[in-house]
């Protein structure tokens, strides 16, 4: 059976940087950076009292029935139907969703713990019935009346990759049209404190690269794609954005934490998204990097990369956008994927933040302000995670961008 090509015809993203896509990559592409106090539970007595966290859409503001994760979520979703010209429609009302995080609805398990403790009696059962996984994407569906399959997806930090590339393989297969894809993640204190217990947060700025890199910023966020065949996309009329042209992913089952020291799992996952796509590695003209800052992490990559682009490395460019909006858990691989083709469609490189000392290695790779991109050149997203998950993905502006 002959796979059907996959597109993207909407996009829509909630970060730290901005309440949507347009503000958001016009922060990025500008080399803003919002690591700020945080101030959405006490962080006393941690060694890392920053982070990043999401500039809200102004419509979801004041919905208290709704976590900020669904906020988020339901912001960023109808920011891409209503791109994708599918806002209420019958074919995005019945389409399959396909949905990342690892946090799932651990505000409201927070709030009904804070609450008991306090000896509140007050909206505890709302909070623990809404304590589910599923919740925001129950919100969402009923939001924006999605009646469609639901799929959640809770793979670590590739969570995200691995959304968009279920999507991408239930359109190639022909099991769907059209599939909304997206992650969303809120910064909740289990996962903050669990993070500077490890010792894994940067108590000055997140470095990735760095030869003096100390750790990573958490961050919130949420960013969806509508993916549509090709063929179904161009029958509807639609404006397409770009495609993905290749998915790849890999486990490793090296360590809880902790990348394989080589990097080959990530090899993998990279080499068989290009393979999916029919590209060679000289194609790729930019690589949107894991790129934690953490000292494990970082040195992996860069072997990685070294292995799969070989000699050709120092003419792609590499960065990782975490330092700018930080490390989103289950959304990042959707953010750092919208990002991506945004950086295909406006032939510009986000520039890497905060690095002073850069690993040899890697240094012609990190683009400074204004790196302009190849027009028509793929773009690759790549995103490792806890318990060894290694994702990739090949984006392509359409042609009408280039």
């Amino acid at each position: 059976m002959t796979s059907l090509s996959v597109v993207v015809t909407g996009m829509g993203a909630v970060s730290p940087l901005g309440a949507n896509l347009r503000d958001s990559w016009h922060a990025l592409a500008a080399g803003q950076s919002k690591r700020q106090p945080i101030d959405l539970f006490e962080t006393e007595g941690c060694r890392c009292r920053e982070g990043a966290q999401a500039v809200m859409p102004s419509a979801q503001k004041n919905n208290r029935r709704l976590s900020r994760a669904s906020r988020m979520a339901l912001g960023a979703a109808h920011e891409a139907l209503q791109q994708s010209g599918l806002l209420g429609t019958e074919k995005a009302r019945l389409g399959p969703l396909s949905i990342s995080t690892t946090g799932g609805a651990m505000e409201w398990g927070e709030t009904f713990v804070r609450g008991t403790l306090a000896g509140k009696r007050s909206g505890l059962l709302a909070a623990a019935a809404r304590y589910q996984p599923q919740q925001q994407v129950q919100d969402l569906c009923e939001a924006l009346d999605l009646r469609g399959p639901r799929t959640l997806i809770g793979n670590a930090c590739a969570s995200g990759a691995n959304a968009i590339g279920h999507g991408y393989d239930l359109i190639r297969s022909g099991a769907a049209e059209c599939v909304i894809a997206g992650g969303y993640e809120a910064l909740t204190e289990l996962i903050y404190m669990g993070f500077d217990c490890l010792q894994a947060l940067s108590t000055d700025a997140c470095r990735p690269f760095d030869k003096n890199r100390d750790g990573l910023m958490l961050g919130e966020g949420a960013a969806f794609l509508i993916l549509e065949s090709e063929k179904a996309a161009h029958a509807r009329g639609a404006n397409i954005l770009g495609s993905i042209l290749g998915y790849g992913h890999s486990t490793d089952l090296h360590h809880l934490t902790q990348p394989e020291p080589s990097g080959q799992a990530l090899v993998r996952a990279m080499r068989e998204a290009l393979q999916n796509s029919g590209l060679a590695p000289d194609q790729i003209c930019y690589v949107n990097a894991h790129g934690t800052g953490t000292p494990m992490n970082d040195g992996a990559e860069v072997l990685a990369y070294q292995s799969v682009f070989g000699t050709h490395l120092n003419s792609t460019a590499i960065s990782s956008t975490k330092a700018a909006f930080g490390h989103t858990l289950g959304a990042a691989g959707c953010l750092e994927a919208v990002f991506s083709l945004m950086a295909a469609r406006e032939k510009l490189a986000p520039p890497q933040l905060n690095n002073r000392i850069p690993i040899p290695d890697i240094s012609p790779c990190l683009p400074g302000m204004g790196h302009i991109l190849p027009p028509g050149s793929p773009v690759m997203s790549v995103n490792l995670g806890f318990g060894g998950s290694n994702a990739a993905l090949v984006l392509k502006a359409s042609s009408s961008s280039s």
